[in-house]
């Protein structure tokens, strides 16, 4: 099965953060770091996880700044 692939710019600061809220989730995303320098992280979300991972991150909006953004070829 293929992971779903958002795109996410947020504070460099935030990145550990969020990584160990979304992986504290066993088996619904997992976070990768694409780029450190501009806070842009990869979420791969496993398929039927869509709508709790939204909800995690509506949450987490609440808290720190974070803006999906379009993938980029730049960013592999």
């Amino acid at each position: 099965m293929e992971t779903i692939r958002k795109y996410y710019r947020i504070g460099r600061s935030e990145i550990s953060f969020l990584k160990f809220v979304v992986e504290a989730y066993d088996g619904t995303a997992m976070v990768r770091t694409v780029d450190p320098e501009a806070g842009i992280v990869a979420l791969h979300i496993a398929p039927g996880c869509e709508a709790l991972v939204d909800m995690i991150l509506n949450d987490l909006k609440k808290e720190i700044l974070m803006e999906e953004t379009n993938r980029s070829d730049r960013w592999i």
